[in-house]
């Protein structure tokens, strides 16, 4: 994608699609109030680049070229001049009935007199270009928008509002002082550096070592609550798989009968358990095809277990274990399976013993009954946490970008003090200082690239 012109202004639907109350138009750019004056006629005749910024104003949109069709729609225009603005540029917003052509013809209009459409997040991507935020920050708007718990949500408004800008900023200054100390010996090596001086440097080294590795620590955290966690439940067919994800979800989602093979294809659903993105997956019955129809779900089945970040293997309690439990066991040996036994409100026939053997996290429970089910939650949430529910962490490093930014800054910053150590020569701690600071820049946007905003940005819908 080609540089984009910050001249230009921009104008784009920022609302979803479809039928709804309200749709919005946004305008950014030098001429939004231009256009603005051209289209929109309020109650006592006052055109927007005569508002105040910070205002909302009633009145309607008119075609400017066809004034005899009427007024397109009864609008409210809200006025943000920069460069207090999202954008940091003029900003305008009209506020129509959410229809789809009455929004693609004000958008038309918008357009047709003077602004181009934007592309997929340009409206954040020129809130960073023009300074206005990071690029951690940009990011976190898209994190924003795809939180699917109140856990992430919060993740994701601490990093929009510099949580993780500020933590990475404070050691980014505390390793420019220690270059900047480190810089005035090589251009004086007569003026040796003193050894309390290289011991207090030592020592911050050390303490930004400790920060960026708690920082990775906690990303885990971080992309869990950012992106969530595959659960498959999978297991024999009328082993209660679609009464496990109805309890779970709390209402009757997939179609549950006493007759084997009820479900004959996949059903996703995303749920949250204590915080945590659960994107669940009730599957057919792994059992020998009676059609085609069979056959393409339980291949589905298999690719799902295959991906799963954690396999919830169901038995049936009144049952005893047969030939194709076992061909499940040998299936799943080797991911991270929290084996279930259902249908403890009737008389038990399985094996316990031998499943345990099997596997080291055991829950009975009835699913049909919603009894013990948030055993199997604490079970997910002990697995994912891997025993430890932490909370909080506001500096979190929530995506792979940031992730791999500061390992290689913690690694530079273990062979400096490896250097210091060692007592090579002070260039050698110098460099690696430098190429991690490159690193620490990365996350915030100081050293980016067309190439880089092109790839961010793109996931971005395009009114945001």
């Amino acid at each position: 994608m080609k540089s984009m012109n910050l001249d230009d202004t921009i104008a784009a639907i920022a609302t979803s699609i479809g039928d709804s109350g309200i749709g919005i138009v946004r305008i950014s750019g030098k001429n939004a109030l231009e256009i603005a004056d051209k289209i929109f006629v309020s109650k006592n005749n006052r055109k927007p680049s005569d508002f105040k910024t910070y205002t909302i104003h009633y009145g309607h949109i008119l075609d400017p070229f066809n004034r005899q069709t009427g007024a397109i729609d009864e609008v409210i225009l809200t006025v943000m001049r920069g460069p207090k603005s999202y954008t940091k540029e003029d900003i305008v917003e009209i506020n129509c009935h959410g229809g789809i052509i009455v929004l693609r013809r004000i958008l038309d209009l918008v357009l047709e007199n003077g602004a181009r459409c934007a592309s997929p997040g340009e409206f954040t991507r020129r809130a960073f270009l023009n300074g206005r935020i990071d690029l951690s920050q940009a990011e976190a708007v898209l994190d924003i928008i795809r939180a699917k718990t109140d856990s992430a949500l919060k993740m994701g408004v601490e990093q929009l509002r510099g949580a993780l800008s500020s933590a990475i900023n404070k050691i980014s200054k505390t390793l420019l002082d220690i270059l900047s100390l480190l810089e005035a010996n090589i251009d004086f090596p007569e003026e040796d550096i003193s050894p309390a001086n290289k011991e207090g440097i030592a020592k911050k080294l050390n303490e930004i070592n400790k920060e960026l590795k708690d920082m990775l620590d906690s990303s885990r955290r971080g992309r869990v609550l950012r992106e969530g966690i595959n659960v498959v439940i999978c297991g024999r067919p009328n082993a209660g798989k679609s009464s496990l994800l109805n309890a779970l979800l709390k209402e009757e989602r997939s179609i549950v009968a006493p007759v084997a093979g009820t479900t004959r294809d996949t059903i996703e659903e995303i749920i949250d358990i204590k915080g945590i993105p659960i994107r669940i997956v009730d599957t057919a019955g792994i059992v020998e095809p009676r059609d085609l129809v069979e056959k393409k779900a339980i291949l589905r089945t298999k690719k799902y277990v295959d991906s799963a970040d954690l396999i919830i293997l169901m038995f049936d309690g009144s049952r005893k274990l047969g030939k194709e439990d076992e061909i499940i066991f040998r299936r799943v040996k080797k991911k991270n399976v929290i084996a279930v036994i259902n249908k403890i409100d009737l008389k038990q026939k399985i094996d316990k013993g031998k499943i345990a053997k099997f596997f080291n996290r055991v829950i009975s429970l009835s699913a049909k009954k919603s009894k013990n089910i948030n055993f199997l939650e604490e079970a997910i949430v002990e697995l994912v946490y891997a025993g430890k529910i932490t909370g909080g962490e506001t500096s979190v490093a929530s995506n792979l970008r940031h992730i791999q930014a500061v390992k290689s800054a913690q690694k530079l910053i273990a062979e400096a003090l490896n250097s210091l150590d060692n007592r090579l020569s002070v260039e050698f701690v110098a460099q690696d200082i430098k190429d991690a600071l490159g690193y620490l820049d990365n996350i915030s946007g100081k050293g980016f690239t067309e190439d880089l905003l092109d790839k961010i940005f793109s996931d971005f819908c395009i009114g945001k």
